[in-house]
């Protein structure tokens, strides 16, 4: 059967552009390093190293896997070639639709083979112009990305968030604790556009708002960029949200500023002030890094697009709700009338689409 072998080069071809021999090396030396005695020392580097290790080994089983579904298939063709029969063939096509599927999901990993791709994400959303409107727009997002994370089993917390006057929020500040994370979300970076009937206008106008989504890769080598401690400005105050054992009752949450460019962070994530202090720090040296690339014009495309205002003509998704359902990404192009399907999660088929451009 010509599909099958064409299935055994593809995982030939796939196993040759991921270096599967440099991956099983890679994961012997992290599993060494978890064998350290001093390994948890650092616990935040401690974690990430395991996080890596289990995708990097979960990469393998995968291809194993169809090494041995690839070879079973064969097996199923050869007895289908002297004993035809009808329900042995549907197992046949449904495995090589299952194989194609798997290999198709691996093959998207090698589109991610930019610097920072394999690091994890800082990911933020900004309501644009649009007022109450946008604030609501914004937590919509927020519940999307959420509903994604939770989707795909990414671990991730809100490290800061800024509640709207009345409804929605004004920002609202994700990490994104995933192997190869930045490298699938930052093409999310760009201004989304949403219209539908108002539900704050008593006449039910159609309503056009507008929120940034915002990527940024989680950088842990001090080599790539430097801060001078003397330029942070540390406070601490009160988390804001429900109460809970020391929220709202101890100075756990933490603000830095960065005198010399005034980029300002926050992260309240935390019971402990030094962990959201640690966060802060993370999330400071990313928006900083952001800044040292927009000295760079073609990096700064790559990594966070264009510096543009969340408004008219700076879109690169919209959802539209009325008065017909439809999602569209103008870069890719592809677009989906199940409105309600994304807005609860279902992101891939957009991040595929924006691999392969």
């Amino acid at each position: 059967m010509i599909i099958i072998t064409q299935l055994n080069r593809q995982l030939n071809q796939l196993k040759k552009k991921i270096n599967f021999d440099g991956l099983t090396k890679q994961i012997k030396q992290l599993d060494c390093q978890q064998q350290d005695p001093a390994f948890w020392n650092n616990s935040r580097k401690a974690k990430q190293v395991s996080t890596t290790l289990s995708h990097l080994e979960k990469d393998v089983s995968i291809i194993k896997q169809l090494e041995k579904d690839i070879k079973n298939a064969e097996e199923f063709n050869q007895i289908l070639t002297t004993q035809p029969d009808p329900s042995l063939q549907q197992e046949l096509d449904k495995a090589i639709k299952h194989i194609q599927k798997t290999l198709s999901l691996l093959e998207n990993k090698t589109y991610l083979s930019g610097k920072y791709d394999k690091n994890f994400a800082i990911l933020s959303i900004h309501s644009g112009q649009g007022g109450t409107e946008a604030m609501d727009w914004a937590s919509m997002l927020q519940r999307m990305y959420m509903k994604f994370f939770d989707k795909q089993k990414w671990p991730y917390k809100i490290l800061d968030i800024q509640p709207g006057e009345e409804v929605g929020v004004k920002s609202v500040y994700f990490n994104v604790s995933q192997p190869l994370a930045y490298g699938y979300l930052r093409r999310e970076s760009g201004v989304h556009r949403l219209v539908r009937l108002s539900p704050f206008n008593a006449d039910k106008l159609r309503q056009t708002s507008f929120a940034k989504v915002e990527v940024m890769p989680i950088i842990e080598n001090p080599d790539e960029i430097t801060i001078k401690p003397e330029d942070v400005q540390f406070s601490a105050f009160r988390s804001g949200g429900s109460g809970g054992q020391n929220v709202n009752k101890v100075s756990t949450a933490v603000r830095l500023v960065h005198q010399p460019t005034g980029v300002t962070v926050a992260c309240q994530s935390q019971r402990s002030q030094q962990q959201n202090r640690e966060l802060a720090m993370q999330m400071l040296t990313a928006k900083l890094w952001v800044l040292e690339q927009q000295h760079q014009q073609h990096q700064q495309q790559k990594i966070k697009g264009k510096n543009v205002n969340a408004s008219w003509g700076h879109q690169i998704r919209s959802y539209v709700l009325h008065p017909y359902k439809m999602i569209k990404d103008l870069r890719s192009l592809h677009q989906t009338s199940d409105t309600g399907a994304v807005l609860d999660g279902d992101l891939d088929p957009f991040l595929q689409a924006q691999l392969k451009i």
